[in-house]
This record gives structure tokens, sequence and C-alpha cells, in this order.
């Protein structure tokens, strides 16, 4: 089991969905099936389904998850498809008690050098995580107009490099492997620049993979899908990685809470709003530091929670998790 993906704070998840109803978890970023397993091992009641977009990925998850036999169920297919791939199971809307993304790369996504997303080894420019669908991270280096890239780099705040490094990259087609990519944005990118923590060519290897993968469009689809989806009482528990990602789950968890709702806080609501449920705790739950120790790549997690509350008025008396 040691070459499986360490999943990032699996003791929080475990501990936050011991509070749904008992039921089908969904984890919709399922991987090789980390958070699964430990969600599977903490309760018999409870039974998962796993959905992941990467084939290899899924093929490691069911060998690792299989002595669970029928209480767990694997899908492939982009999360931004879960209404319909947990529809052809039997699985409709209010009946999920709870739906988990773990929105970060996988490791062995990560570590095998065919696939294209580490900016350390050599590879091609690939960086699907469904390498039969969609454009490669070649493709887009290759054919993207100078405006379209520093547009899609300063999307990703990097905002003072974004307009060199897409000229620099234009000068040096055609750029076909990650090793190209990476001594380009490093001759392009300033002195002050490499003062920043981390190397200089990881946001630019970032937002070509949230590009590649359409990460924002997926993420705002499966959100609003799983307002749909939970029962009453059901967890949406997210962890991101980097601040686009964690902006737009709070952004959405707020209006979730609120309804939409506009009006002064000191006033009753007359606007109409309904709120679908409430966050679980305010801001964001963290790695610890032993976990950190042991899995560096858990750094940049942060954690949201929100209960679904169904209701005529849309509100439960809080817990203290």
């Amino acid at each position: 089991m040691t070459s499986y993906h360490l999943p990032v704070m699996a003791e929080t998840v475990v501990k936050l969905f011991s509070h749904c109803p008992n039921g089908c978890i969904v984890d919709a970023t399922v991987g090789t099936g980390g958070h699964a397993e430990a969600i599977l091992l903490s309760n018999d009641s409870i039974h998962v389904v796993g959905i992941d977009r990467d084939s290899s990925v899924l093929e490691l998850c069911r060998v690792r998850l299989e002595r669970f036999g029928n209480r767990i169920k694997l899908i492939q297919g982009r999360f931004s498809q879960i209404e319909r791939l947990l529809g052809e199971i039997g699985v409709g809307s209010s009946q999920a008690a709870g739906i988990l993304l773990d929105l970060g790369l996988n490791s062995l996504q990560v570590d095998t050098p065919g696939r294209g997303f580490s900016y350390m080894v050599d590879g091609p420019l690939d960086m699907r995580m469904d390498a039969t669908q969609g454009i490669a991270a070649s493709d887009l280096v290759n054919e993207a107009t100078e405006d379209e890239l520093v547009e899609l780099f300063r999307a990703n705040g990097e905002y003072q490099n974004a307009r060199r490094v897409s000229r620099a990259i234009i000068a040096s087609r055609p750029l076909h492997s990650t090793t190209q990519l990476v001594d380009v944005i490093d001759r392009a990118v300033s002195g002050s620049a490499r003062k920043r923590k981390g190397h200089v060519a990881k946001r630019f290897f970032q937002a070509m993979r949230v590009y590649v993968n359409e990460e924002q469009a997926e993420l705002a689809t499966v959100l609003d899908a799983s307002m749909r989806l939970l029962s009453d009482g059901g967890y949406l528990i997210t962890i991101s990685y980097h601040s686009g990602e964690d902006g737009m789950i709070k952004a959405f968890m707020r209006y979730a809470e609120t309804g939409g709702c506009q009006c002064p806080p000191q006033l009753p609501c007359r606007c109409g709003a309904v709120s679908l449920g409430r966050m679980v705790f305010r801001g964001v739950r963290k790695p610890t530091r032993d976990e950190i120790d042991n899995n560096p790549r858990a750094k940049s997690a942060k954690l949201r929670a929100f209960e679904r509350v169904i209701s005529a008025t849309g509100e439960r008396e809080g817990r203290e998790l």
C-alpha cells in the first residue's frame, strides 16, 4: 500500500462524515482510494461510490478496495457528470449522505513523467487527467495566442511575468516536453520572481493544467449539483490546494448558506432568499504539522464543509465539531 497516494486529512474527513446519515458517500475524486478506504473502514453501514476521470488510477483503486465487495462502486467519468453518473446506478436527488471533493492531483499522476504534470521531470506536455479526451498542454502552448496565454496565466495568480513568459513561449515554438517549457520559463522570469518560494514554473504549469482539464467549470458544476444530491443533514466536504479553487468554494458556500440574501443582517429577510444549509465551521481546516512532515504535498490543503438542510426555513441547530 506504500505506493498509493496518501489521502490528505483523512481523519478529519472521516470524523465529519460520522455526523451524516448512514448511506451512500460519494467520493467524486476517488483516485487510488485513500479517502474511500478510510471512510469504509470507519462504518460498516456506509457504502461508497467513487468517481474519477483517470482510468489508470481507477484500476489501482479497484484493486485496493476489492475486499469491501458491494460496499464500493467505481465509475469512470468527470465529476461534473455526477448527477447523470449517480442516476445511472439509482442514486437520485437528496439521496447522497455525503460528497467529497479532493481537488489535488494524485501523487501517481505527478510522479509519472509520461503524464506531463510535473515541472521536475522530463516528459511530454500532456497534463490531461483523462488522456483520451480534450486538448493536451502541447496544443495550448503551441497554438494559443499571446493574449490567450497571458489571460490564463493571470487567472492563476501569475501577474508579474505572464506577458514575458507568453512571449518567450511563442518565440520558442514548437515545444513538446516539460523540460523545454521549464527552460523557456526559467530564462524569461526576472530575478525578482526567483525570490518567491517554490519553483518559478509552478504557477505556469498549474495554470495550464487547470485550463486543459477545464477545472473551474468542472468545479462550478459539481458544487451546484451537490446541493441537489445531498440528503437532509448530508455533508459536502472539499479539499483544495490553491487560492482560485478555495475562493470559488468559499463564495459558493456563503451563497448557499444565505440563499443569496442581500437584506441587512440585523433585519429579517424580505427578499425571499432560501438557505440551502450551513457551513459546518467558519474558515478552513488545515493539515497538522505531523501530517505535513509525513506528506509535504498536503501543505497547501484547505478543507471546508457544508451541511445540506432541507426544510421550510433552511435552519438547523448547529453542532460543534
